[in-house]
């Protein structure tokens, strides 16, 4: 089996890649194409990590971090599926159904009981978010953000799962 790795090169042609099984690609497109060919993933081009800003990188969104195609495609799929489950009118009756303040997460979990899906079936909590930001950009909804605890009168506490890490913030 060819090994496959996918780089962009710097060049005065623009955009091209370069693959360690000697093929030369000009463009994004191409490059994509080749590393799906290859079960490599199309988003991070089979690195496993996606660049989010000059010297940021993390581990890709579309594969996992693996940088397989096997994971991307089934990423996808699932997305795909909770589009088409999750509606704008099921979350818009959700939270009509609440009388004050909710969290996303009580609105992502009427959802998935009322759709009979079992945990991690899919991306329902983001699905949700994505159409609670469309509410509040239609005027429908206000959504607010919460400290995690106050720290006396004039100092709140947010703490960050994804990064770990915390962080104060002064009123």
């Amino acid at each position: 089996m060819t090994k496959h790795a996918i780089s962009p090169q710097t060049g005065i042609l623009g955009d091209t890649f370069a693959c360690v099984c000697g093929a030369l690609m000009a463009g994004r497109m191409t490059a994509e194409v080749h590393a799906a060919e290859s079960g490599l993933c199309s988003a991070c081009l089979g690195t496993a990590e996606e660049e989010v800003a000059p010297d940021l990188v993390r581990p890709c969104t579309s594969c996992a971090g693996t940088g397989r195609r096997k994971e991307q495609v089934t990423w996808q799929l699932a997305h795909a599926e909770a589009e088409h489950l999750i509606t704008m009118t099921i979350v818009r009756g959700v939270v009509a159904g609440f009388d004050g303040p909710f969290h996303l997460s009580e609105v992502a979990d009427t959802v998935r009981n009322g759709l009979g899906l079992p945990a991690g079936r899919l991306p329902v909590g983001p699905r949700v978010r994505d159409l609670l930001l469309q509410l509040q950009a239609a005027g429908e909804i206000a959504m607010v953000s919460a400290p995690d605890e106050m720290i006396g009168t004039d100092m709140v506490l947010y703490r960050d799962p994804q990064w770990q890490r915390v962080r104060t913030v002064g009123r």
